[in-house]
């Protein structure tokens, strides 16, 4: 009888018994348990697509955790650098563009597929059944996913990251009491500049996705905790169907999506790679800032709420949003998981997400509506398209400090220096005369000129220079001179 016994164990495929390597790691670690509590998970009613969504989420979040490392081994959190440092990865680093596209694809991959985890979840009627602790980890984790898209998309130092991110950190000050303090402490003061970068740098590599992690584990274990909730059909607390395993059909659906997510994501990154626009200038009156697609619909329903109703429109009706979103398990206390037997509650999610898609599409027709920002948009694309198609130049990185060495030996250099920063030249011709989209790069043709022709041209400007707002310097003659000797030595 006990061998009888024993021939009734079940051998798993994934355990390998006979193995003796593996019997003796398995000694050591306890991985065929832990391979039992991750495969042999009962799904009631059996394996189905439409469970595959945590799995691919957990799948792309590795993914970024991975090309995100890469990309920071390049990286330099600093106003000066940041740009110049991207730029190194997207032009010169073999494979850069295509390891940049996959991350910033993945955080949009990753925006989509919770969201279609969300919708699925809730017309299953799955956050009932003692998941209420389950579906309120979830708002978190999809908070926190938001948050690192909006950390990470300063990173690149360029435009449109910087015009955008001014504009999301702006919105704190809306926050009554504490929004002047919370828009200082994101940008580390009240402009934005190095110390923004290295906040949201820490931010979205080590604060976000250490919590994260830790709202990763918690979801899982109170997942394996409530089980799985089946078929929108099944009692959410008893379900009544037949169980299958996790392992192996399961498996197999989830690494089918998860392959064909890398397809898509690597197409993407091949054919149509990131682009990098030109460097940040903060000088840029002009500039149209929008930011990515999924925040667009934010970015117009802004737009609906100004002077004193700010407040309503910017905080009261998001927070009474997320609100009734986090507490819905608390609202909707019925075991009745079928769609067509909640018309209440799927019609308000989908009344919802119809606002939110509509906000999007009427954002981007208002902008095609208007002639000037249209015209300003098409600039801007134009602008970044030249910028990619030029090959890299590290000034940004390495000249401004040589720059500053010359000007420290010659003492005239190092007075026009102070002349050239008080008279906010920096603003259009960049630090160190580096050059920005307002105004042209100091070092090179410019500086070979002859001092006489400089301080004849900063004194008296071509017509071509003031059409560009180019004004005349209005100082002293030794402040002008010692500005020529400042520009001669950007070499």
């Amino acid at each position: 009888m006990a061998n009888v016994h024993q021939s009734k164990e079940p051998v798993h495929l994934y355990s390998r018994r006979g193995n003796s390597l593996y019997e003796w790691f398995d000694r050591r670690t306890g991985i065929g348990s832990l391979l039992h509590e991750a495969l042999d998970e009962p799904i009631p009613g059996g394996a189905r697509w439409a469970y595959v969504f945590g799995s691919v989420l957990l799948f792309l979040f590795i993914s970024q955790t991975i090309t995100g490392i890469f990309l920071a081994l390049y990286y330099v959190p600093s106003a000066d650098r940041a740009h110049t440092t991207v730029a190194y990865i997207v032009k010169e680093v073999t494979g850069g563009s295509f390891l940049r596209s996959l991350h910033a694809y993945g955080s949009s991959a990753i925006v989509i597929v919770v969201l279609l985890h969300l919708t699925q979840t809730y017309l299953y009627g799955a956050y009932k059944g003692r998941r209420e602790l389950l579906w309120i980890s979830g708002c978190v984790l999809l908070a926190l996913m938001l948050g690192m898209a909006f950390t990470g998309y300063l990173l690149p130092w360029d435009q449109k990251a910087y015009f955008a991110t001014t504009v999301g950190t702006n919105m704190a000050t809306d926050v009554p009491f504490i929004g002047g303090w919370l828009k200082r402490l994101m940008r580390g003061g009240n402009e934005m500049g190095t110390l923004t970068v290295s906040r949201f740098f820490v931010a979205h590599v080590f604060l976000i996705p250490g919590a994260l992690v830790a709202f990763i584990a918690a979801h899982v274990y109170l997942f394996r905790k409530a089980g799985a909730a089946g078929p929108p059909s099944q009692d959410p607390v008893n379900p009544q169907l037949p169980t299958q395993r996790f392992y192996p059909r399961q498996v197999v659906m989830d690494t089918v999506v998860a392959l064909l997510m890398i397809l898509i994501l690597g197409a993407l990154s091949h054919f149509m790679p990131t682009e990098l626009g030109p460097r940040a200038n903060p000088a840029d009156t002009q500039y149209v800032p929008r930011p990515e697609w999924y925040y667009l619909p934010i970015f117009q329903w802004l737009k609906y709420w100004r002077g004193p109703f700010a407040i309503i429109g910017i905080i009261v009706i998001p927070a009474i949003t997320a609100a009734l979103l986090v507490c819905v398990p608390f609202i909707d206390r019925r075991l009745e998981r079928r769609p067509w037997r909640r018309p209440i509650a799927v019609g308000v999610f989908f009344l919802i997400l119809a606002g939110f898609v509509g906000m999007g599409l009427m954002s981007v027709r208002d902008d095609q509506r208007d002639p000037s920002i249209a015209k300003q948009v098409a600039k801007q694309r134009e602008e970044t398209e030249q910028f990619m198609r030029e090959p890299f130049e590290p000034e940004p990185a390495v000249g401004s400090l040589t720059a500053t060495n010359v000007a420290l030996v010659d003492p005239l250099a190092a007075a026009g220096k102070k002349v050239y920063d008080s008279e906010s030249c920096d603003a259009c011709h960049g630090e160190n005369g580096v050059g920005t989209n307002a105004g042209p790069k100091l070092a090179g043709a410019i500086a070979q000129k002859s001092a006489e022709e400089l301080s004849n041209v900063l004194r008296h400007p071509t017509a071509r220079m003031i059409e560009g707002e180019m004004k005349p310097v209005d100082v002293r003659d030794e402040d002008l001179k010692a500005l020529v000797a400042y520009i001669k030595s950007l070499k």
